[in-house]
């Protein structure tokens, strides 16, 4: 049987994933807000690097909030 509602250990897991997205967020936000009018190869690059994070984050945060029991179908369309 799976339990209602999920362990305090799991939402302070998945607090923490979403606190870590929301930073990869902001560093991407910051980011675009000081990129020059004509980017340079380097700003590609942490560009980049930045993008990845953010995603990196985002699965860790699912998969934290799938280990809580807040799993849902997919919200896409068929």
């Amino acid at each position: 049987m799976t339990d209602l509602y999920p362990a305090a250990d799991d939402r302070e897991v998945l607090r923490e994933a979403a606190a870590r997205h929301t930073t990869a967020v902001r560093d991407v936000e910051a980011f675009l807000r000081r990129l020059p009018e004509v980017p340079d190869p380097a700003d590609l690059t942490e560009y980049a690097n930045l993008i990845t994070r953010e995603e990196q984050a985002r699965v860790d945060r699912q998969a934290a909030a799938d280990a809580a029991g807040l799993d849902f179908p997919s919200l896409g369309t068929e």
